[in-house]
């Protein structure tokens, strides 16, 4: 210390002087203020570190002179801070292995420390106190990975082992925080446990946590560790000591426990050998309602019924004490109903090779039924027949020989039948006649092999006299010498399910016979990739395709129809898909060869993966061809006969008009007589001309100004002048005008006026109503006639459909004017619907859209408000 003294005598004044002495000095010299930052390092304490002053100067002590690092020296420097006084200290540098003599003397706001190499080994043992030494040299030997830190983390000393594992030296860790070295670093979650641990143990705590750690690349580690605070005689912190134990092994061990007790179909847990119960599987969380945090330790008492919970852990804690088996029963609450169940609780130790216990495997099974069942049974001296009341079944027993001895009540009402009917073979006589041979037989082999059977047979409801399906079942019970001495056996109803799977094999064979027929065509669709995978004959003879071509999976939807249809095939799979059927429909199927048949489509998807679409294939070309021959010959005809009707029209006129003139006025007005039936004549001649214009797409419109209100009582004062047995009645007011054929709207309320009258014989009156919104306008035409029944409402605006009843029927008619009313109304973007009531009356309700961008009929249409 007499350099250290000589410093300190130096003035003031004489720092030049001060730094050449230190500068000179063969030891190493550190100044340090009180956060152990260097704030001097003479040329010798560079030597001895291999750093510059730059490197040293402001940098703290413990990671700028790692080397020299060691808990002798960390203590020494706490002890002359407290103490204020100069202190020694000798030890082996962990990192260079000579052993080092240190001064430490207190300055102002900091210490001096200085550092003398290689004195003799005696004088170097002679100034420890035996066992006061903890040196590197004792923590090699052990296998734990150990180390020494200050209470802010730093190392100051480690063994070998973790050093092993990162393939790192000494003096790249001394001096360093272990939260920033290789083990730690690697994971912001693993530093954050270690540096709350070592917060806990700087308050005098001990702190155990288990954390991941990596050593090196490729090498992962479960580390269960603990740090624990090393005290001085003040019961100061001097350093913390932190060990930890690799549970590696230990955690993919549990790992594959939990993973096979969440497998098992029971309550399952686990427990540490001093009785930590530390898991729980899913099932035992999901009854308790409890999460495993809650459960562990002795967390479980509190699902446990209050009048076991003594009971119960005292059997638990001498099973861990002796490390013997455990296994007791019960109550466990339910998490969500609050119902206790009992409960067979067992645990086994799990051991390793040396008898070590590292496990217990704990399960809970449910015995609720059973402790329920055992309940009655002890409050019953007919235990036997208690149970056989309680099951749904018929039971019965019999004595080795097979003669029946006893019966639950249910089998007695079933059969209604008194005990002498029943006792021996008496039960045969309720047997179904086309079963009694079959089930005797059956009987005597099991009572003559010793062997349970089992058989479905029918049995006379006593109440009815019909016969149900039952599954009947024995077994035999044997004494301890294996002789039979009575048989048990149960008969459950079965008939429900012989019903339903007889209701199934005859729909299956129903749907078989139709697959099987030639009068409909079938495919099954895969919905993905739309690919046919099943057809029946009749679909590959109406289009050419094979068997071939279906088992090779070379037809698809796209395919085999019309590639105009898509976007009519998208439209139905949607529908299919979200109604679970499709509404039949009219398309066209391309054959093999190449030709295109024309086919009514319907079908039900299959939801069951893959998902398919059954659908059902009709030809309709033979309709389709009736039809346009239908059509093509009202064309014809109503061409044909508009020309003569036209000429007879003018002829009668100009006859009449002679007559007149002539004074023929009795001639003149018979001839009169004959205009009303050409004008009606004329008229069923323009409505087939409009109905074959309709189904060619050539129906003409007029695009002009319509003022409904003024054409509505147009149309009602037209309407009146020719019948007079009805009034019709306009209410209500358009003020604007929208754009339309003028003309084909006169032709809609014409058409829904007369047949108001027409299907309206005992009436007085037709009542036309016209109301507007700012988007539509809506007129509804209201007779009190005979009314159309429910399931004709659809099908009145098809082309020559007519109500098919007799009051109906005697009113003339084509089945024309509705047809051409809807397509008008249609082309002009509106919607025509009809309310009726049989007996009462017919409302049409006709809306029509006021502001319109285009046009439906034949052009553009210019903007609707006028």
């Amino acid at each position: 210390m007499s350099n250290a003294k000589q410093t300190r005598r130096v003035t003031p004044g004489s720092s030049d002087t001060l730094l050449t002495i230190l500068e000179a000095l063969p030891d190493a010299l550190f100044v340090v203020d009180d956060a152990d930052t260097i704030v001097y390092a003479n040329a010798s304490a560079q030597s001895m570190t291999g750093a510059t002053p730059e490197a040293l100067r402001g940098n703290s002590f413990w990671r700028g002179a790692a080397h020299l690092v060691s808990t002798s020296l960390y203590q020494a420097v706490q002890k002359t801070r407290q103490t204020r006084a100069l202190t020694e200290v000798e030890y082996v540098s962990a990192v260079t292995q000579s052993w080092l003599h240190v001064h430490l003397a207190p300055t102002v706001g900091g210490l001096m420390v200085q550092f003398q190499q290689g004195r003799a080994a005696a004088q170097r043992q002679e100034m420890f106190a035996q066992g006061e030494r903890l040196c590197i040299d004792d923590l090699d030997g052990l296998h734990t990975r150990i180390g020494i830190l200050t209470p802010e983390g730093i190392v100051l000393e480690i063994n070998e082992v973790p050093l092993d594992d990162a393939q790192v030296r000494r003096e790249e860790v001394i001096g360093k925080p272990l939260a920033e070295t290789l083990w730690w670093s690697f994971s912001p979650a693993s530093q954050e446990q270690l540096r709350a641990a070592i917060a806990r143990a700087s308050t005098g705590e001990t702190a155990r946590f288990e954390a991941v750690v990596r050593p090196r690349e490729g090498m992962v580690l479960s580390f269960e560790s603990a740090i624990t605070p090393h005290m001085d005689a003040d019961h100061h912190i001097e350093y913390l000591v932190i060990a930890g134990i690799d549970i590696t092994a230990r955690k993919r061990a549990e790992a594959e426990i939990h993973a096979l007790i969440d497998a098992i179909p029971q309550l399952v847990w686990t427990g540490r050998p001093d009785g930590y119960v530390d898991y729980y599987n899913q099932r035992w969380r999901d009854y308790t309602g409890l999460s495993t945090a809650q459960a562990q330790g002795d967390g479980w008492m509190q699902c446990t019924h209050p009048d076991d919970r003594q009971r119960v852990l005292a059997v638990w804690q001498h099973a861990v004490q002796t490390g013997r088996p455990y296994e007791t029963e019960q109550r466990l609450r339910h998490g969500t109903s609050g119902d206790y169940r009992w409960f067979l609780m067992q645990a086994t130790p799990y051991k390793d090779a040396q008898g070590t216990i590292l496990k217990y495997v704990g399960t809970c099974t449910d015995i609720d039924d059973r402790k329920q069942a055992e309940e009655r049974i002890k409050e019953s001296q007919e235990n036997l027949r208690v149970l056989a009341e309680t099951v749904p079944q018929l039971v019965w027993s019999t004595g080795p020989d097979g003669l029946t001895e006893d019966w639950n009540q249910r089998y007695a009402d079933y059969l209604q039948a008194t005990p002498e009917q029943l006792r021996g073979y008496g039960w045969r006589q309720f047997l179904h006649p086309e079963e009694y041979d079959y089930v005797c037989a059956v009987r005597d082999r099991s009572l003559e092999m010793g062997e349970p059977y089992e058989i479905t047979y029918r049995l006379r409801d006593g109440r009815t006299g019909g016969y149900r399906w039952f599954l009947a079942r024995a077994m035999p019970v044997r004494d301890d010498a294996g002789q039979i001495v009575k048989w048990f056996g149960t008969a459950t109803d079965i008939d429900e399910q012989k019903r339903t799977e007889e209701a199934l094999r005859q729909s299956q064979a129903r749907a078989r016979a139709l697959i099987d027929s030639n009068i409909i065509g079938i495919v099954s669709i895969e919905v993905e990739g739309e690919v046919i995978v099943e057809a029946n004959d009749a679909w590959l003879h109406m289009t050419g395709y094979t068997r071939e071509d279906v088992r090779n999976r070379t037809l698809t939807r796209a395919g085999t129809t019309a590639p105009e249809q898509a976007p009519l095939f998208q439209r139905a799979f949607q529908e299919v898909a979200e109604r679970g059927q499709l509404t039949p429909f009219e398309a066209e199927v391309v054959c093999k060869d190449g030709s295109r048949l024309s086919v009514l489509l319907g079908g039900v998807i299959f939801q069951e993966r893959p998902r398919q679409i059954i659908s059902f294939v009709l030809d309709n070309s033979a309709r389709k061809e009736l039809e346009q021959r239908k059509d093509d010959f009202i064309s014809m005809a109503s061409h044909e006969l508009r020309n003569p009707l036209t000429a007879l029209k003018m002829q009668t006129q100009l006859v009449r008009k002679r007559l007149e003139k002539q004074g023929l006025n009795v001639a003149a007005a018979a001839l009169s007589g004959m205009e009303g039936p050409v004008k009606q004549l004329e008229r069923l001649i323009a409505e087939l001309l409009d109905v074959s214009k309709i189904q060619a797409g050539r129906l003409e419109y007029v695009q002009e100004p319509v003022d409904l209100e003024a054409l509505l009582h147009e149309v009602a004062e037209t309407m009146q002048q020719v019948s007079t047995t009805h009034t019709v009645v306009v209410r209500g007011a358009a003020p604007r005008s929208l754009i339309g054929d003028q003309g084909r709207l006169e032709q809609v309320f014409t058409n829904l006026i007369s047949n108001a009258i027409k299907y309206s014989p005992d009436a007085q009156t037709v009542e036309m109503d016209l109301s507007t919104s700012p988007e539509t306008v809506t007129v509804r035409v209201h007779d009190h006639g005979l009314g159309i029944p429910r399931e004709q409402r659809d099908k009145i605006f098809e082309r020559f459909y007519r109500a098919t009843g007799p009051k109906q029927r005697a009113i003339p008619g084509l089945g024309m004017g509705l047809y051409i009313v809807a397509e008008i109304i249609k082309r002009h973007g509106g919607t025509i619907t009809v309310d009726s009531e049989v007996g009462k009356g017919s409302t049409f309700t006709v809306t029509l859209p006021l502001n319109r961008d285009t046009w439906q009929g034949n052009g553009k249409l210019a903007e609707g408000l006028h």
